[in-house]
């Protein structure tokens, strides 16, 4: 069998050129667009890219540790769903209630708006999950690299990184909203699950044979999608806060349905229920102290 030809070095320097004057346009484009954000979408921003640096951060372990135990994946995993749980709870679903509420809604009127926001929003990932299979998908610790496991290794990142919009969309439509402080702990909630979460997406990808730095860097590039997320939501209240109490149900339901669909299963696919799920009432825990005694 031949070799494959290497790219003569003028071919590498032309498309590395290219590539360099892309990513210059690209900052010099992106940077005027952020000159002409409102403020708010500008502290969405900063949440969002706060939340995508924990997600690179979660990843570090991958470049020091050399084994890593099943149970510490699911404990990781567990932690997140508790800490998303709460921060659905207490930083979308009553601030959602009150908003409507304080747009001159009764009870009632309340309720069914923020029953039918969190249905369109689990509706939406719903139609986003499409995209991937990403049902159980997640290889086992130590499994060989083969393509049906490669297979299943991408299609987690490709989930996570679909997943992660709906967080920064929340992100986003905390601070289009009303309370600031609230919008700070949500989105500091958000960036503590998306520790874990990083790290298991890197895990992922080591686990079926890719080097320590690749699986590191596609862990950090699953949470970028997060800052996207987070000025669409700002931008989206900014437009009308008549749709506040739609964004915060529908960032509710997009969380909790992946809350249901992927974390809490995939913590406890491998048997270890009680570590699961004592690491989702701690995650709880820690955001429902996070929102409600410090904010």
């Amino acid at each position: 069998m031949q070799g494959v030809r290497s790219l003569p070095a003028w071919r590498v320097l032309t498309g590395t050129a290219i590539a360099a004057l892309g990513l210059l346009l690209l900052l010099r484009d992106g940077a005027l667009l952020l000159a002409d954000l409102p403020p708010l979408a500008h502290m969405a921003l900063i949440g969002g890219l706060w939340a995508a640096a924990a997600t690179a951060a979660g990843t570090l372990p991958i470049l020091f540790a050399q084994n890593f135990f099943q149970r510490s994946y699911d404990a990781a995993l567990g932690l997140g769903g508790g800490i998303m749980l709460a921060a659905t709870s207490f930083s979308l679903v009553l601030p959602a209630l009150s908003a409507s509420r304080n747009a001159g809604a009764g009870a009632i009127g309340a309720s069914l708006t923020v029953g039918g926001g969190i249905l369109i929003g689990m509706a939406l990932v719903m139609l986003l999950g499409h995209l991937v299979h990403s049902e159980r998908i997640l290889p086992a610790a130590g499994q060989r690299r083969t393509p049906a496991a490669m297979k299943r290794a991408w299609l987690f990142v490709a989930a996570v990184a679909i997943h992660n919009l709906p967080e920064g969309v929340a992100i986003g439509v905390g601070y289009g909203g009303v309370d600031v402080a609230k919008a700070h702990t949500l989105a500091t909630g958000i960036a503590i699950q998306d520790i874990p979460e990083g790290l298991v997406v890197a895990l992922a990808l080591r686990s079926v044979g890719y080097g320590r730095v690749f699986s590191a860097l596609l862990g950090a590039v699953s949470g970028l999608i997060e800052p996207v997320g987070a000025v669409a939501g700002a931008l989206l209240i900014d437009a009308s806060l008549t749709l506040l109490p739609w964004g915060l149900a529908g960032a509710a339901g997009a969380m909790l349905y992946v809350i249901c669909h992927d974390v809490v299963p995939e913590a406890q696919r491998h048997g270890h229920c009680n570590t699961a799920a004592g690491s989702l009432v701690v995650g709880f825990i820690v955001m429902m102290v996070l929102d409600t005694a410090l904010a």
